[in-house]
């Protein structure tokens, strides 16, 4: 009897420790979204519940309440750099992003108090940094887990989007990096520093002085004679000067690098820049 007892007692505590240690998957797994943006980065945190089979806005998300935007705790933005969000500036910084999901529209809010998570009583809305409308979208198909992307990204915007089962809502993120670059431009590329690649490409791709990308072109295509990459760059910005000649040249010289190097990719861009220049576009 008393070694069927001590059985019965080592077995419990033995169910116990790895009852305890017992890992499964978490119903929301949570996910950090890291996204180069502008001149640093974009990071989001977020728990990620899935449909299951429910209706969620209306019903598990209701209608015209403060959600905490996913599950969990809850979802944190943080800007790496100063930034207007729909317009709107807003500090380099981390806050939580709490939304008040609508059939036609949906109010999101940046938060100040990064401790309140899904205790969305107790939510006040003094500690909002600020607070926006958008309209949802419907999606063709269906998103069974709750997904928080960026998207559309440029040089100095982007789309936050938040996609669940049919519904997708987005905010427009937008960056001034304008000043910071030309201020670096004017330090180290005017005082000869060197990085005219660098340089000449913002110039081509911001419309600036298509005349001073060129001299930094040339530059730079001086001291690295066999990057073609370089040289497809001064035939861009002399097709956009309208120095025809001149691109063709560069165009074919920086084909002829690219082909002894192996690289398709910058063959195929360069016959199509040159069949552009031949067209006259």
């Amino acid at each position: 009897m008393k070694k069927n007892l001590l059985y019965v007692a080592v077995l419990a505590t033995s169910l116990s420790v790895n009852a305890q240690g017992l890992k499964t998957p978490a119903p929301s797994p949570s996910q950090t979204l890291k996204q180069s943006f502008a001149l640093s980065d974009v990071t989001i945190e977020y728990s990620r519940p899935g449909v299951k089979g429910r209706t969620i806005y209306g019903d598990i998300v209701p209608f015209g309440k403060v959600w905490r935007t996913g599950a969990n705790a809850s979802t944190k933005i943080t800007f790496g750099e100063d930034v207007t969000v729909e317009g709107m500036p807003v500090k380099a910084g981390t806050y939580a992003l709490y939304s008040i999901p609508g059939a036609d529209s949906w109010e999101l809010m940046l938060y100040k108090d990064l401790t309140l998570g899904g205790n969305v009583g107790d939510y006040k809305a003094a500690d909002e940094l600020l607070r926006f409308k958008v309209k949802p979208t419907t999606l063709a198909q269906a998103v069974e887990t709750f997904t928080i992307n960026m998207t559309d990204i440029t040089a100095k915007t982007a789309q936050v989007e938040l996609c669940w089962d049919k519904t997708r809502v987005a905010f427009k993120l937008a960056v001034d990096i304008d000043p910071i670059i030309m201020k670096n431009i004017e330090k180290n590329v005017i005082n000869d520093s060197r990085p005219y690649f660098a340089a000449a490409s913002y110039y081509y791709e911001n419309d600036k002085d298509q005349n001073l990308a060129l001299q930094w072109a040339d530059k730079a295509f001086q001291a690295n004679p066999k990057a073609y990459w370089i040289a497809h760059l001064k035939a861009k910005i002399q097709h956009k000067l309208k120095d025809n000649k001149g691109a063709m040249t560069s165009a074919e010289q920086s084909m002829a690098i690219a082909k002894a190097d192996g690289d398709d990719n910058y063959v195929r861009l360069n016959e199509k820049l040159i069949a552009q220049i031949k067209s006259g576009k």
